[in-house]
């Protein structure tokens, strides 16, 4: 592409029409668009010229062409116009008078590779201009290697004659699946801290029973079945489903965007993106919800002011107006932004900032810890926070999910549009509509039935046996209809080959009660209702009778689900997992897809074909 761009101002300064340029170099997307470009009909075929303004033969002589008058001489195209082209060893020098072409070939009988144009440089979309030369447009911004992400630690082994409890917060976050298929559909394998296998399983949606009553939003669901990859131990698999807000009766929405427009967001899968991924929200809020925007970049600032989605004509022309420039003053931008939604705030509605950004804060304060800091302080106000991440090379996944956890939202990865009209469109009611708070689990093992075990994920969710009955201990929240899923694999007891070896001096486990000798563990869920600070509490035995003999036996759901968990697994390097492939799990995916009428379960079974012949690490861009 770099060869051209010398020549391409000479030649049509010179003469040459940019639809015999196109017809030329066989770019048939270009000829389309010159086509629609043209008039239809047109009579005759002639020479399509421009005259040479002081025949400078670079690129500011295309700049300062006078373009109307191309476009008043353009017309059809035929091989005879490519024949009236000039070469540049022709080109006269800058005294001389602009000759007339010559009508010859503008290759040899042995033409070079075909060139390409830069985009920049045709019409776009049907427009009636040109667009400046690639050299005169801010550069788009690439980076690479410098994504950020926590380090995970795989939960341990934990015996259950020496820790019967495991205890962890809820996470609806998805991030970390669009991340990877991001990853995967660019040939490459996501680095391992970026692969949270829960978000990777509660990225799709399960048929668990749904609550009829909002009073008790959800119920749990259970399942236990033989674990795919090792055939001593069991897989429980804990399932939720948020109650559903009935058509029309969602709550005032106070939304705030608070937009990310420095100059790292100068790229194609980033502010671009970014704004239509907002086109489709608005579209989907009602008429009397609220929109503002917040944007930042060296400095924060207000450009929508508090506006009814009624109104989407000023809503979508503040968005079309956003660009890219400058650092990026995230913390002066979240300040601003939680102003703003205060002083629209509802009592009885949704009150939330949704930021969009890279993550990539270089200005004012830029700790995560000081930012959760704010946040969490800022959550008490009943204004939450949502993170909408864009972008690959310098994306700051450790970020998000700190201010997401600690403002009481979610955090999403948009990679395509497609990924945009999921989260906000199709969810948009678990993503801005909460029907839970600070929701906990906590399982307590049976030491008579189970001997070992471990949880699947939330590595980064854990929390302390005293903290279940602690209501001051903020937790995750679950969004209307949303489905969370938790895999444990356990040992039962007496079963070879399980988890950990058994010791040979150690006492004889504690005999179960009589009451419990039916139960695998016990299972307790803590909630508080939005607007509520005292927790509710569910609890359920989990019993043999939930218990698979044979792995197709299985409910559909938490076959696909141990699927998902098995390919986390094994991106993460198959610590658990032995010798269970990629093949396996598609063979486990595909025998569990059910009804999926997005492709959501068809795609992961594709990227887990991808990820067989992927690169361990992205090649350096040049």
């Amino acid at each position: 592409m770099t060869h051209i761009r010398p020549r391409l101002g000479p030649m049509l300064a010179g003469g040459v029409s940019l639809a015999a340029l196109a017809l030329a170099l066989n770019l048939a997307p270009v000829r389309q668009q010159v086509a629609d470009w043209m008039p239809q009909n047109a009579p005759g075929v002639e020479k399509s010229r421009v005259e040479r303004p002081e025949a400078r033969g670079d690129a500011e002589a295309f700049k300062s062409t006078d373009l109307a008058r191309l476009r008043e001489e353009r017309a059809p195209v035929t091989q005879d116009a490519v024949s009236q082209t000039t070469s540049e060893a022709d080109a006269p020098s800058a005294s001389a008078p602009a000759p007339q072409v010559a009508a010859e070939p503008m290759f040899d009988a042995a033409p070079p590779a075909p060139m390409l144009l830069d985009r920049s440089m045709v019409p776009q979309g049907g427009a009636t201009h040109l667009a400046m030369p690639q050299d005169q447009m801010p550069p788009v911004y690439q980076d690479q290697g410098r994504d950020r992400f926590s380090e995970i630690t795989a939960n341990p082994v934990r015996q259950v004659a020496d820790d019967p409890v495991s205890t962890f917060s809820v996470d609806v976050d998805t991030a970390s699946y669009a991340f990877v298929r991001s990853s995967l559909n660019r040939g490459v394998l996501p680095p391992k801290d970026a692969v949270r296998i829960e978000e990777m399983v509660n990225y799709f949606d399960y048929d668990y029973p749904a609550p009829d009553d909002a009073g008790a939003p959800f119920r749990a669901d259970l399942a236990i079945l033989p674990t795919p990859w090792n055939d001593a131990t069991k897989l429980l698999r804990i399932g939720i489903k948020g109650y559903e807000i009935p058509v029309g009766a969602t709550p005032h929405a106070n939304l705030v965007f608070l937009i990310d427009t420095s100059g790292s967001m100068n790229a194609p899968d980033k502010l671009p993106l970014l704004r239509n991924a907002f086109r489709l929200l608005v579209g989907s809020l009602k008429p009397d919800d609220t929109v503002s925007i917040v944007t930042y970049a060296g400095s924060a600032g207000t450009v929508l002011e508090p506006t009814r989605a009624s109104d989407k004509a000023a809503i979508l022309a503040a968005l079309d107006r956003l660009s890219s420039g400058g650092s990026t003053a995230g913390a002066e931008g979240i300040r601003q932004a939680y102003q703003l939604a205060g002083s629209q705030f509802d009592a009885d509605g949704v009150n939330r900032v949704i930021l969009a950004t890279d993550g990539d804060f270089n200005v004012g304060i830029s700790d995560p810890e000081a930012l959760k800091d704010f946040v969490e302080r800022k959550r008490a106000s009943g204004v939450s926070l949502s993170v909408l991440g864009f972008g690959r090379g310098n994306y700051n996944d450790e970020l998000m999910q700190a201010l997401a956890q600690n403002g009481n939202g979610n955090a999403a990865y948009i990679d395509t549009l497609g990924e945009a009209r999921k989260v906000l469109v199709e969810e948009a009611g678990s993503t801005l509509f909460t029907i839970a708070k600070d929701v906990k689990l906590q399982l307590e093992f049976n030491p008579a039935a189970v001997s070992d075990y471990r949880l699947i994920g939330y590595e980064t969710r854990q929390l302390a046996r005293s903290d279940f009955n602690n209501d001051k201990v903020d937790a995750g929240d679950i969004g209307a209809g949303h489905t969370v899923t938790a895999l444990y694999e356990f040992t039962p007891v007496g079963s070879e080959g399980g988890l950990v070896e058994p010791l040979r001096y150690q006492d004889a486990k504690p005999a179960a009660p009589a009451t419990a000798a039916d139960e695998f563990g016990y299972l307790k869920i803590r909630y508080k209702l939005p607007g509520e600070d005292t927790s509710k509490l569910i609890e359920t035995p989990v019993t043999r009778s939930l218990e698979a003999g044979a792995l197709e036996d299985a409910p559909q759901d938490a076959r696909f689900a141990a699927a998902v968990a098995a390919f986390g697994q094994i991106l993460r390097g198959g610590q658990y997992t032995g010798s269970y492939s990629y093949d396996d799990v598609i063979a486990l995916a595909q025998g569990a897809r059910g009804a999926d009428p997005f492709n959501y379960r068809g795609e992961f079974v594709t990227l887990v074909r991808l990820a067989k012949s992927a690169a361990a690490l992205e090649p350096q861009r040049r």
